[in-house]
């Protein structure tokens, strides 16, 4: 049999919802339901609609040949789950703490109440920062929250890893952002009389760090599925950041 879960909920003031492992089929399935609405209205303002007997829907339905074609489709990794992702932005410390802390607990605090009640298990990521282990010059109120957020990493993986939730973090450093902005870049590279690249390659490998670097670190952690209170350095290579 076949997954029986619906594909479309229709919510009465709000509009109609398409559901799926991923956002094409949720796509698929509403716009499928758009068409069929459209169809039997046409259909209802000019004579009567009648769907199909269950015997010729199930034909349609199990036929070999489209059941052989979906069952040979290969699912990416983490097809289905569920990623929330915070954002980043800083002024005071205050306002810092409220993004770079409390935003990473309140999510996770979130997180964890509904993955102890399906008992399934998870995984909470962090997105800390080089700052919190090897602080620089005049990005405290940056700095300080991350610190704090990289505890949090730890303290979650140990509360709850018995029931099966991991807690990891990435540590990154130099990656073109809102909050390392051309205008910084530029800043930085001068203060410290060197080139833009020069900066952006100051590491021990001297190769610039991306974000799709960070986000492949994402994915290692995420699929890491014995590994709980890790912390990878996405930085290129920087002794005074390494944790062990």
């Amino acid at each position: 049999m076949l997954d029986p879960s619906p594909r479309v909920v229709l919510v009465p003031g709000v509009g109609l919802f398409g559901l799926g492992r991923s956002k094409k089929d949720a796509k698929v399935a509403a716009d499928l339901a758009e068409a069929a609405i459209a169809t039997i209205t046409d259909a209802e303002a000019v004579g009567r609609f009648e769907p199909l007997p269950e015997a010729d829907l199930f034909d349609v339905e199990y036929w070999s040949l489209e059941q052989a074609k979906l069952g040979s489709a290969k699912e990416p990794p983490l097809a289905g789950q569920v990623a929330v992702i915070t954002g980043a932005a800083e002024a005071v410390l205050r306002e810092s703490f409220e993004l770079n802390f409390y935003g990473h607990q309140r999510v996770a605090q979130a997180a964890v109440k509904i993955m102890r009640a399906q008992g399934t298990g998870g995984c909470l990521l962090f997105n800390v920062s080089k700052q919190a282990v090897n602080p620089g010059p005049n990005v405290g109120p940056y700095g300080l929250p991350k610190a704090a957020t990289l505890f949090l990493v730890r303290q979650y993986a140990l509360d709850y890893g018995s029931e099966g939730i991991r807690a990891d973090a990435v540590n990154a450093d130099r990656i073109r952002s809102g909050l390392l902005t051309e205008e910084m870049i530029a800043s930085r590279s001068k203060m410290r009389g060197v080139s833009e690249q020069d900066y952006m390659r100051g590491n021990l490998l001297g190769r610039e760090v991306a974000a799709e670097d960070v986000a492949q670190a994402f994915l290692a952690q995420a699929l890491a599925l014995k590994t709980t209170a890790d912390v990878t350095t996405v930085d290129g290579g920087n002794i005074a950041a390494a944790l062990r």
